[in-house]
C-alpha cells in the first residue's frame, strides 16, 4: 500500500484553503487505497457519526463526569482532538460540494445574521438581547 503524505505547504496563501486543498487529497487516498464507494449520503452520514466520536473524546478531555475524580487537563490533547473534528467537518463540506471560499462567505452571511438578530434587527425574532 502507498502512504500519501501532505506537502505542508499554504496554497495560494489561504490557510483554509490550504485545509481543504489537504483534506480533499487525503480523502481521496483513503478512498482508492481502500477501496471506498460510499455515495455521498452515506460520507456525510458517516462522517456526522466520525465527528460525534471526536467531540464525545473532547468532551472526556474535558472532565465532564461531575462524578469522577477530574484529571488536569491535557491542553495538547484538547487541540489534538479540535483538529480531528476539523477533519471531519471539512471532510463534510467538501462532500456536500463546498468549497472553502464557499464556507468562508456563508460563515460571514451566518454571522452577520447571528448579530442582526442579537440586535433586533433580523426578521427572526425571539433572539434580541433585552
Amino acid at each position: 500500500m502507498k502512504i500519501g503524505k501532505s506537502g505542508g505547504e499554504i496554497i495560494n496563501n489561504d490557510k483554509l484553503e490550504t485545509i481543504f486543498h489537504y483534506q480533499n487529497l487525503f480523502d481521496g487516498f483513503v478512498k482508492k487505497e481502500r477501496n471506498l464507494n460510499f455515495s455521498k449520503e452515506e460520507w456525510i452520514q458517516k462522517e456526522i457519526l466520525a465527528t460525534l466520536s471526536e467531540l464525545s473524546e473532547l468532551l472526556t478531555e474535558v472532565n465532564f463526569k461531575w462524578w469522577k475524580n477530574p484529571k488536569p487537563l491535557n491542553e495538547d490533547n484538547i487541540k489534538d482532538e479540535l483538529v480531528d473534528i476539523l477533519h471531519f467537518f471539512v471532510g463534510m463540506c467538501l462532500n456536500a460540494g463546498m468549497s472553502a471560499d464557499e464556507l468562508f462567505q456563508r460563515y460571514l452571511n451566518k454571522n452577520k445574521e447571528n448579530f442582526d438578530r442579537q440586535n433586533g434587527v433580523s426578521d427572526k425574532k425571539g433572539y434580541e438581547l433585552k
